[in-house]
């Protein structure tokens, strides 16, 4: 047995299962057997196997569940640990769902994530929303002040939801927001996607429990080799309600939870315990060759990296392309790259997002590096200067609530008589999901004008009723 599987009891128990004789007759109805009736189908099914009636009984019994959250628990740092198939937007919607009361409101970043959106609608709480300061030079969000956090706390938010890191790669100064916000007794809910290798190496920055967070929610698909749609709770307990987080948890997640996304998350934390210092080392060392490899072909500074940024603030091991710098689009980037089978995490027109985990290997490295150059070769043009992108510039005009509007009678009117009536929709490019408009806001120029010019470009714009955008949803009057 490896030392991995020794160390992660939800992973064994996973792996025991294929290892040991079976009848199944319980869900799922695919029985591991699905290839007897279709290859294809079976390639698909046959490795999928339940929490219930597979790695556990249905009383759960043999606690392994439990088990693996406790030692992911304490690995983090918190005093509780729920594990999820339903991604960081289940554990989102969990934990906003255990914070308060319809009505109540929080003080909230606006490059949140949709889901965020979604569940304060679902529990009918209010958003006091936080703008981010903008660097002057990369156009990048570099996070929310104190100064902006303290602007909301005269309406009593019950609160603090932040998303660290961002897209991007940056942070805010949670240590000093953290600090500021249990001076009142409020809770701090961080949601950290796509920071799940974050505390366990001294080149990157401190995960959000080490500061002093009392929730953490992160995927362990994104930045971790683990299973899609699987993530973390991390919760403290000295502001947060334990017994409501539980009861919310279970409230919003499926009652038959597929047993690879579990077993991958325990797996995630057997290795980044084991041998995470070591990986970590190993991704950081093959992004910062793969950057000069690239950055020396050009006379632009064409990489995000820490020197643009407050130290510490920065995911070292972000690969952001700051296609501005180059005079090329990154869409154009994205389509031309694409022929060679190199696929990427995000393009607009001014960056390239490149996603590197614990999973790519020198090679790869080189491999990509060999397909990227001669491309931005061939697409370099005259540098433009750096334009901030329209998820993160939007100053957001409320008119009624998010919750109000979703349910309020709405009608469908051209993009043009749209101007200055309250949207019906979220709407918001994607990646990375952060809104423009939410619902319950007003329609203005800038948001109608940005996102007819970002769907032209070719950017994907997500959530509309009418993805064309030449019409829009709004709130009747």
């Amino acid at each position: 047995m490896s030392e991995l599987r020794q160390s992660a009891p939800l992973l064994d128990a996973y792996l025991s299962y294929f290892e040991s004789k079976r009848l199944p007759f319980t869900i799922p109805g695919h029985k591991q057997r699905a290839s007897g009736l279709d290859l294809g189908l079976g390639a698909v099914v046959d490795a999928d196997i339940p929490l219930y009636g597979g790695l556990d009984e249905i009383k759960l019994s043999l606690g392994v569940l439990a088990k693996a959250e406790k030692l992911a628990a304490s690995f983090w740092g918190g005093d509780y640990a729920r594990f999820s198939t339903g991604g960081s937007t289940h554990v989102n919607q969990a934990v906003i769902f255990a914070l308060g009361k319809p009505g109540d409101k929080v003080a909230l970043s606006r490059t949140a994530h949709r889901s965020v959106l979604s569940a304060l609608v679902l529990a009918g709480l209010e958003p006091l929303w936080l703008s981010p300061d903008i660097d002057i030079t990369t156009g990048v969000p570099i996070g929310i002040s104190v100064a902006e956090f303290e602007k909301v706390l005269s309406q009593k938010p019950i609160a603090l939801l932040l998303t660290e890191p961002g897209y991007l790669g940056t942070i805010s100064d949670l240590p000093a927001l953290i600090s500021k916000a249990h001076e009142l007794s409020i809770p701090v809910v961080i949601d950290a996607a796509w920071g799940a290798h974050f505390g366990f190496h001294s080149e990157l920055p401190r995960n959000a429990i080490q500061l002093g967070a009392d929730a953490l929610i992160t995927s362990t698909h994104k930045a971790l080799p683990g299973y899609s749609a699987s993530a973390l709770l991390i919760a403290r307990s000295q502001y947060l309600n334990i017994d409501r987080l539980e009861q919310s948890f279970e409230t919003t997640h499926t009652t038959s939870p597929a047993g690879a996304p579990l077993a991958s998350i325990d797996g995630c934390r057997a290795l980044l315990q084991t041998r995470g210092e070591t990986l970590i080392s190993n991704l950081i060392k093959n992004v910062m060759n793969f950057k000069k490899t690239v950055a020396k072909e050009f006379s632009d500074d064409v990489f995000l990296n820490s020197t643009h940024f407050p130290i510490g603030r920065f995911d070292i091991t972000k690969i952001v392309l700051r296609t501005n710098q180059l005079g090329a689009s990154g869409l154009d980037v994205e389509k031309a790259i694409g022929k060679f089978g190199l696929r990427v995490e995000m393009a607009d027109l001014d960056t390239v997002v490149f996603l590197a985990t614990l999973a790519d290997n020198s090679a790869d490295f080189l491999e990509m590096s060999t397909i990227l150059i001669p491309v931005l070769k061939n697409l370099a043009s005259t540098p433009r200067q750096t334009a901030t992108a329209l998820s993160w510039s939007v100053s957001p005009v409320t008119a009624i609530s998010m919750r109000e509007a979703y349910f309020a009678e709405t009608e469908i009117v051209s993009a043009e008589n749209a101007l200055g009536r309250v949207s019906a929709d979220l709407i918001a490019p994607y990646p990375p999901g952060v809104a423009v408009v939410a619902p319950g806001e007003v329609l203005t120029r800038q948001i109608i004008d940005g996102l007819t010019e970002l769907k032209t470009t070719g950017v994907r714009i997500a959530y509309a009723t009418d993805s064309n955008l030449t019409t829009y949803r709004v709130v009747k009057i």
